[in-house]
């Protein structure tokens, strides 16, 4: 480090490389290597020379990235081409030569040829299996794992609008074959956000290992046991979607994902420690910067290794993944709901109604549904399929599923209804009779309305009901919710501005009978 000091010394004095190689004794090309890394580091020669010795020589023997221009990019996206060709090459006679002046010619401003065979003989070295240990070690064949879970610090930004600093979760994912890792932070570690954060990190590393392996997360795991824990019902329908397997870790055995508990060190000191100081105002610009520090993190040279877990990973698990299925996982929820009826079901979620057809009216129906989807089913068969609308108090309805002309929804009709409600009180009557004639909704719509001012009707006091009724009436509002305000307030609001409104008197029960 002491003759790296003494090279930066006379570059620092405007020596040309050549002539500073001559005076400090050293390779031209190696003085090459040490003054891009030292341009290129932040703290230029001047900070540099300030650095213990140590602290120097991991900033420029194994700090810097391997690869920080963007032609290593364009490089792994040839590398199974290149491969295939090299691997045909006894019947092809193709050559690392031939290949890289067809790869200049597509890539002008791509890799050298002395760069083009480092590289490529860097992936070979790679894929080679590594060297069994004396003592019994555990070795991951490429791609058949991934193990997942969560750092127990957390990173922040700040809200722009009320200016509170965040606090987020850090997804941390590692392949233990190559030991290659992923950062993510999101806004919690529920499942919606897990499940996210899997997702990005499958289509980041471009394929799906065998085996997930999370640890016992609440969010991926219902039930901890010490062998069969049982998996989350949304974790174990990605895994089908993806065509994997999950298996979580025993919960107390840390051994069973070390890897993924030493890159939660390695994120600290690679991610954390270097962005302590940098303030960021949403979680997408600190994902960014996450993303740039893992970057780096993989492509620095491994200190036990000849070559980087980019290129170990690019090797060994790239070719071994399976392939991503052409949708991403949306989460399905289910539940289990009966038919109203008006031939719709109400969804609580989104306080939405959805028609069903008219035949299930009364029986149980199993609903699965997704962010974009509402799936209906009966006796294991799919009777109906939605948009999904988080419109509150809305209908989404298909025409075919109602049966106003149906013989079998006979003894459900308006004029049933409005008979019904004249025989309770006139004046329901009246109400249901009003509704049905000015609105443009169907007929089935205003059924659960009905039902629901039948059975108010028959708890209420007949005077106050009949006040507001006619009320409703008068100012064509027409829906449970107003009719039950009116009985729950006792028409208070309506006496005040209303002076021919008939008074309160003994007989008309207290807003307790009605809460």
């Amino acid at each position: 480090m002491s003759q790296i000091k003494q090279l930066l010394l006379l570059k620092k004095q405007g020596l040309s490389n050549h002539k500073a190689a001559g005076m400090a004794g050293m390779d031209k090309e190696t003085v090459n290597n040490y003054v891009r890394k030292a341009k290129a580091d932040p703290l230029g020669i001047d900070g540099l020379l300030k650095l213990d010795d140590p602290v120097l020589e991991h900033r420029l023997k194994g700090g810097n990235a391997a690869y920080p221009d963007r032609r290593f990019e364009r490089f792994k996206e040839l590398l199974p081409h290149l491969e295939e060709e090299m691997a045909r090459r006894g019947k092809t006679h193709v050559t690392l030569k031939l290949l890289w002046e067809e790869y200049r010619r597509e890539n002008p401003g791509g890799y050298s040829l002395t760069q083009f065979r480092y590289h490529y003989r860097q992936n070979n070295l790679a894929s080679k299996p590594e060297r069994a240990s004396t003592i019994l070690a555990d070795l991951h064949a490429g791609g058949e794992k991934a193990f997942l879970d969560y750092a127990g610090d957390t990173l922040g930004y700040i809200d722009m609008e009320t200016g509170e600093l965040v606090r987020v979760q850090t997804f941390v994912a590692c392949l233990p074959a190559s030991d290659y890792g992923y950062a993510l932070c999101v806004p919690s570690q529920r499942t919606e956000d897990f499940v996210h954060a899997v997702t990005l990190f499958l289509k980041h590393i471009g394929g799906v290992p065998k085996i997930l392996v999370p640890d016992n997360l609440k969010a991926a795991v219902v039930k901890t046991d010490r062998y069969e824990p049982a998996v989350n019902r949304v974790l174990e329908d990605m895994a089908n979607h993806y065509g994997c397997f999950v298996q979580p870790a025993r919960p107390l055995h840390p051994k069973d994902k070390a890897l993924v508990e030493d890159h939660v060190k390695l994120v600290y000191r690679r991610v954390y420690a270097e962005l302590r100081n940098r303030v960021f105002h949403s979680l997408k610009e600190l994902n960014e910067a996450v993303a740039e520090k893992m970057a780096a993190h993989n492509r620095k040279r491994m200190q036990q290794h000849p070559y980087t877990r980019e290129e170990r990973f690019l090797a060994v698990d790239r070719p071994n993944l399976l392939p991503l299925p052409e949708t991403d996982f949306k989460i399905r929820c289910y539940t289990d709901l009966k038919v109203s009826p008006n031939c719709c079901i109400y969804l609580g979620r989104d306080r939405h109604y959805y028609s069903v057809p008219f035949r299930l009216v009364g029986r149980q129906v199993h609903v699965e549904y997704t962010r974009t989807l509402v799936k209906v089913y009966s006796e294991g068969e799919l009777v109906a399929t939605h948009g999904r609308d988080s419109t509150p108090g809305k209908y989404t309805v298909v025409n075919e599923h109602l049966a106003s002309n149906s013989l079998e929804y006979r003894n459900l009709s308006p004029d049933r209804y409005v008979e019904r409600g004249g025989r309770a009180l006139p004046e329901l009557g009246e109400l249901f009779k009003q509704m049905f004639m000015t609105s443009r909704m169907p007929p089935e719509m205003h059924y659960k309305t009905c039902d629901g001012l039948l059975a108010l009707q028959r708890h209420t006091d007949p005077d106050l009901f009949r006040t507001a009724c006619l009320t409703a009436v008068r100012f064509g509002k027409y829906n449970y919710h107003f009719v039950l305000q009116l009985v729950k307030s006792r028409c208070e609001g309506l006496r005040q501005q209303d002076p021919q409104c008939p008074p309160d008197h003994a007989n008309i029960r207290g807003p307790e009978q009605f809460s």
